[in-house]
């Protein structure tokens, strides 16, 4: 389908060698309808991708290069994620079985990013997954293969806001703890103030959303001017320290009961998957970054790296200070890192201040996964792939965001959020529940490219591409996509009880039921996938 007649005009010429200004890439009549917010920031070639992918402007365009890497390190949080959710690593494995599932599981996701990086460069949209699938999927399975990946790219965001808003919760009951030796924690009262954080961080994505580039700025200055007073503190207050071969090369199950530690090293390897994720989170933010084809990948790919020597930096610390582990794993605080913490400081004030700052690392991370996860569900339900779809993809004309999406992505962590309540491992649930679903997603959307590339079909023109080495990039990708998402089923424990089981199998079948049933009865008659509004000279 040819484009429409362009409009003529003279304009500055950017640092891309492209006219910025008033488009040339849509017609006087569809400028003159933008409104002014939906003008900030919007380039030639911004508009250029909007147009072939048949969407409109809703959004500002107020992310620039810095901001959006600053937004995405924030997402993936790395650091201060591994320092809270390692529990999982710590029993099934030990110190060295989390050192190198880190390690290949850093490797493995990176091409991982590759990929996505020259995907989002190709479609740079909200919808991420499930667009670049409606795009790249063969035509007989472009609609059902979307579709399905809309869902599971859904539900793995709406579970890692659920996750990161779990411990907020927590450590705020654990902070009361330490600090209240009559206290006695209960789990009713976790969910409590689950749900209490999680509409307050919603309340601020709705009213700080104008302001949302500039936290990240903030976030980006805490992240770095945070981790080297917690790493001095535990190296130098900390003794005895752990030997090189306590952390490198000793292997250990530590109450798990697995029949062999290799066995376990690769059930507790869920907590370094999931670490590493997180770096997609800006490509359901594309429709709010300026240059998006060009800004987007590099984002993805230059976040990834720098999280790298922090991430890197703080388990080797955390390791060799950890002290006894079973002690640490059985610390009544229910984190391990507040116990190194009051082993390091042997104070309850300097524990407490250590862990506030971790805390609002995390509300922040938080804060802007919701962004994130919000414009992911907004973006399929303006396809019409879930339900309540016209209430999901309004955007609200005071705030110039999906406040609705919040508003839902809110009400399904405060639901997901009752499990803790019934069962002690309701962590480890959407821990595996997040990373199965968005591993779900890479397999199907990089699976949709590689076979394009194994037909010798054309892929649409970029301003980034991977070239000559897209094939193997992809295939490795592929590889380590379907590692993660085997192991991310397993129990943490041998022996299987009520509570130690690992109920995302359970929730991830239940919900791609549900989904299953909405396609046959709602969707097939109103999803057509959003290749269907494309544009292509």
């Amino acid at each position: 389908m040819a484009l429409e007649k362009e409009v003529s005009t003279v304009s500055p010429v950017s640092e891309h060698g492209l006219e910025q200004g008033e488009p040339s890439a849509l017609t006087a009549k569809e400028w003159g309808e933008l409104d002014d917010v939906a003008k900030e920031g919007f380039t030639q070639n911004d508009q250029r991708d909007m147009q072939r992918m048949g969407k409109s402007q809703q959004f500002r365009r107020n992310f620039k290069l810095i901001t959006t890497i600053g937004f995405t390190t924030c997402v993936m949080g790395t650091w201060e994620i591994l320092l809270t959710a390692n529990t999982q690593g710590l029993v099934a494995g030990g110190l060295s079985g989390l050192f190198w599932s880190l390690c290949w599981a850093y490797i493995g996701q990176f091409f991982i990013v590759l990929s996505l990086a020259e995907m989002a460069a190709m479609a740079p949209t909200a919808g991420g997954q499930y667009h670049w699938v409606s795009e790249f999927a063969p035509r007989s399975s472009q609609r059902f293969l979307s579709y399905c990946s809309g869902w599971l790219s859904a539900i793995s965001w709406q579970s890692i806001i659920a996750l990161d808003s779990y411990l907020v919760g927590v450590i705020i009951q654990s902070l009361i703890v330490i600090n209240n030796d009559s206290y006695v924690p209960k789990r009713w009262q976790a969910t409590l103030l689950i749900w209490a954080s999680v509409i307050g961080m919603g309340m601020f994505n709705v009213v700080a959303a104008k302001r949302l580039h500039l936290i990240e700025g903030f976030f980006a200055i805490l992240h770095v001017l945070a981790f080297f007073p917690i790493i001095i503190v535990l190296l130098v207050m900390t003794t005895p320290k752990q030997t090189g071969s306590e952390v490198f090369t000793s292997f250990t199950d530590n109450g798990a009961g697995w029949p062999n530690t290799g066995l376990a090293t690769l059930v507790g390897q869920v907590s370094c998957l999931f670490v590493v994720l997180g770096s997609d989170s800006v490509a359901h933010m594309a429709e709010e970054v300026s240059e998006a084809s060009i800004t987007v990948p590099r984002a993805m790919i230059w976040s990834y790296l720098l999280n790298v020597p922090f991430t890197f930096g703080l388990l080797l610390t955390y390791l060799f200070c950890i002290g006894n582990v079973s002690d640490a794993v059985s610390s009544p605080t229910g984190f391990p890192f507040i116990y190194v913490f009051q082993n390091a400081t042997n104070s309850v004030s300097s524990t407490t201040g250590m862990t506030v700052v971790i805390l609002i690392l995390l509300v922040i991370i938080t804060i802007s996964a919701m962004a994130s996860t919000a414009r992911q569900s907004f973006a399929f339900a303006r396809d019409h792939g879930l339900p309540f779809s016209t209430w999901l993809s309004k955007v609200d004309t005071r705030f110039h965001i999906p406040v609705n999406s919040v508003i839902f992505t809110c009400l399904f962590t405060m639901v997901i959020s009752l499990i803790n309540i019934g069962s002690t491992v309701a962590f480890n649930a959407m821990l595996s529940l997040s990373t199965v679903a968005l591993m779900a997603t890479y397999l199907v959307s990089i699976g949709c490219v590689t076979l394009k590339r194994i037909r010798g079909e054309a892929l649409p023109q970029s301003r980034w591409t991977l070239g000559r080495a897209g094939m193997p990039v992809n295939v490795i990708a592929l590889v380590y996509a379907v590692w993660a998402f085997f192991w991310s089923f397993w129990p943490n424990a041998h022996d299987i009880n009520a509570t130690n089981f690992n109920w995302a199998c359970v929730l991830f079948v239940g919900l791609m039921l549900i989904s299953a049933v909405l396609y046959v009865t709602y969707a097939r008659g109103k999803y057509e996938g959003p290749v269907v509004k494309c544009r292509f000279d």
